[in-house]
């Protein structure tokens, strides 16, 4: 079946013209005349049967149906232009591997080891993007991901890489050598967002008592976490 869809070069004009407010504008960008760009809304708006613009002195003006197929035109050039841009920088002689990862562990773990992962595999180009939080990896448009254990990966095929021991942590002029245990309870306790019943846990493994566990600033990232203990902000599990 053939796709309705109006051409390319209507497509840029009009997320072009619709950005700038005005035709002149789009065809200074596009390095087209005013005349050009008008010819083309004409032909869109005839092959769509609907208005998208209105004049208004030297400018336009887009109509409701024009915003919302504006910001729908402007998302799909968007992600073609992405895209694009990732398959031009793909080597026609090699492959490529799209893993997702932990902002932290991929700066403090996987990024330093790449280089030997180079030398072994020259051909395969490494892609790594953040994702905090788990999702379903089918459909997701990545090979892999390295990420904490969670149901979201059932069914998958894993490899348990390291596992996690967390230690308190802080600024040494925070912490009185001979009190450390009687220091957790008393001194700011710092959370990561995507672990918040660490201290809880940590609590009944160790058999500390903390008055109320779950108080504390919490942060985003693992290296968020680390840097707030640096700045004798607190304690925190890492």
């Amino acid at each position: 079946m053939r796709r309705k869809l109006p051409s390319n070069a209507a497509s840029i004009a009009f997320e072009t013209a619709a950005r700038h407010g005005s035709f002149a504008r789009a065809a200074n960008e596009l390095a087209l005349t005013e005349g050009a760009i008008s010819r083309q809304m004409g032909r869109l708006e005839a092959f769509l049967g609907v208005t998208l613009f209105e004049r208004v002195g030297n400018r336009v003006r887009l109509l409701p149906n024009g915003e919302r197929y504006a910001a729908q035109v402007r998302e799909l050039l968007d992600r073609l232009d992405r895209e694009s841009q990732y398959l031009m920088g793909q080597p026609n002689d090699g492959a490529s591997l799209d893993i997702a990862v932990s902002p932290t562990f991929a700066l403090r773990w996987l990024i330093p080891r790449l280089s030997g992962f180079g030398e072994q595999h020259p051909n395969i180009c490494v892609h790594l993007s953040e994702r905090m939080e788990p999702f379903v990896l089918a459909g997701s448009g990545f090979d892999a991901a390295i990420h904490f254990e969670h149901p979201a990966w059932t069914g998958m095929h894993t490899h348990r890489l390291l596992s996690e021991v967390l230690i308190p942590v802080c600024h040494p002029d925070l912490l009185d050598p001979g009190k450390q245990a009687a220091a957790l309870d008393s001194l700011p306790r710092l959370h990561r967002r995507q672990n918040p019943d660490a201290w809880q846990r940590y609590a009944q493994e160790t058999g500390i008592v903390l008055s109320n566990a779950a108080m504390g600033a919490r942060y985003d990232l693992h290296a968020m976490l680390i840097e707030a203990a640096l700045a004798g902000l607190g304690v925190a599990l890492v």
